[in-house]
């Protein structure tokens, strides 16, 4: 990323958190070309993570604004809020049961040991059914669920997509060219699955020198994302999440007239802080989406930041991710900047379900993943990909398949077990 002389250096925000001993108790200009290939081949990492400054946020105590009723139970919970706990059962797909598996996410067939899909995510106060395909698929049938994201928010499409394909092997039916766009069809249940690619939720440009694209960004704070406004009238339900993009260089826009930058120091320029672009940003995409009166939308999710666990340096320093168990709540990483971004969105999705509830609008809810994904230093893909391009590099940002990601999901589905007669009732 290109910084003035005068920006600081960004330190590291996924510091050493210790981790117990498995003996105790877990409860819960020259070479251009080869330059601009490298640059295209780090997409990917740089995509999902860059150091920020440190951000002291407590973590919330009440990790969650809602209660959802999960299981066969009359009994009420919160979701967001548990522990990680040993569970031998194994998952309910592998690298070998699921046809669209992803080679980035494939860490067994690339050397990591997969004692890490061996934990289960325990709701405080309840226990939560393990993902059932055929139930997800009854709720959702006849129905196009679309995940608005970077490339994180694709990562839990491709779980969903392992998950269900153990019920029912989906086509894939329509590609673009970067396979960012992409949908998927479930012909049996009549259910489309899209991934719908947005770095920043509304609209944005990518900033060129000479022809080469550089990282840097026009974003328009006020304007919904064109791909994703495009598509509202066929979605009903929909994921969005997004964060990472925004900690680069990149100026900010309202009503067409540049209001800011993030990691700049330029005269006459106003320097604004990264939670507050991306508190913005996600304020213009909730506001168009409950005010949309032309949508087929039934039901919006916001996905909560996820961590990286980069440790020693920074993906393109050295940094790594070797851990081989989950941390405990209390040696979690609670002082990242991602708690900063979640509890920004939590309080923009707050305030976007009580708008939609006082006009009898879409239904909102909240997919607080952020206090159960920082325990889990150990499941992201690591050195254990197809980087051959990029050997040495870790990936500390995405999560391997099968592993705690399909954990999002479990969850997903217990959010739409609320909807199901209402989502069924408006075909």
């Amino acid at each position: 990323m290109a910084m003035d002389k005068e920006s600081p250096p960004l330190p590291n925000l996924h510091g050493r958190s210790h981790i117990r001993t498995s003996t105790h108790v877990f409860p819960g200009g020259r070479n251009t070309l080869a330059l601009i290939l490298t640059t295209g081949l780090f997409v990917l990492l740089l995509s999902t993570h860059h150091p920020a400054t440190f951000y002291h946020y407590p973590m919330p105590t009440d990790i969650s604004p809602q209660e959802t009723k999960i299981g066969y139970e009359d009994k009420v919970c919160n979701l967001f809020n548990g522990s990680w706990i040993r569970d031998f059962r194994g998952p309910i797909y592998t690298n070998f049961t699921c046809p669209t598996m992803p080679d980035s996410k494939n860490c067994g067939k690339y050397g990591k040991q997969m004692d890490y899909v061996n934990w289960k995510w325990v709701p405080h106060g309840c226990d939560m059914v393990r993902f059932e395909p055929q139930l997800f698929l009854n709720v959702v049938r006849g129905k196009t669920m679309a995940f608005a994201a970077d490339s994180v928010g694709r990562n839990q499409m491709e779980s969903l997509l392992c998950l269900l394909s153990q019920v029912e092997t989906p086509t894939k039916v329509y590609s673009d060219t970067k396979d960012r766009f992409v949908t998927w069809h479930f012909k049996s249940h009549n259910f489309t699955l899209m991934a719908l690619w947005t770095k920043f939720l509304v609209e944005a440009s990518e900033r060129e020198i000479n022809g080469t694209e550089v990282e840097m960004h026009d974003i328009h704070l006020d304007k919904l994302d064109a791909r994703l406004a495009a598509n509202l009238r066929e979605i009903n339900i929909l994921v969005i999440s997004s964060s990472r993009w925004f900690f680069r260089k990149n100026y900010l826009y309202e009503g067409g007239k540049l209001i800011g930058c993030i990691y700049c120091s330029e005269d006459n320029i106003t320097s604004i802080d990264v939670i507050t672009a991306i508190q913005r940003a996600l304020r213009t995409a909730l506001g168009n989406l409950t005010n949309c009166q032309e949508c087929g939308l039934q039901l919006t999710l916001v996905r909560t930041a996820t961590p990286a666990h980069f440790e020693n340096g920074f993906w393109n320093t050295g940094g790594y991710c070797n851990r081989t168990e989950p941390v405990e709540k209390g040696e979690a990483m609670t002082r990242t900047v991602e708690w900063a971004i979640r509890n920004a969105q939590v309080e923009e999705a707050n305030r976007a379900q009580n708008e939609s509830s006082h006009k009898g609008q879409m239904n909102l809810e909240i997919l607080d993943i952020t206090e159960a994904m920082s325990m889990r230093p150990d499941a992201h893909p690591g050195i254990h990909w197809n980087n051959k391009w990029m050997r040495g590099y870790s990936d500390c940002s995405h999560w391997c398949l099968p592993g705690p990601i399909d954990t999002w999901n479990e969850l997903l589905l217990s959010v739409l077990k609320k909807y199901g007669k209402e989502l069924q009732n408006h075909q």
